[in-house]
């Protein structure tokens, strides 16, 4: 079961420019959603991708 847990990033402090700030916070945010969303499906190898690969990489070391 997947759990939806959101990583904020502290605020900066006043000398920052807000925009600024507010667009790498953001993007920092969810470059770290995407990362943790790639690290839960290669952990659940579930996807027939990942299923496969794995296949192959167990038997590409049996015939070693």
């Amino acid at each position: 079961m997947r759990s939806s847990v959101i990583i904020t990033l502290p605020i900066a402090h006043a000398e920052y420019d807000s925009d600024n700030e507010y667009v790498t916070r953001r993007s920092i945010e969810q470059y770290y959603a995407a990362l943790r969303d790639d690290i839960q499906t290669s952990t659940d190898k579930t996807d027939k991708v990942a299923s496969l690969a794995l296949r192959r990489h167990q038997f590409l070391l049996m015939g070693g």
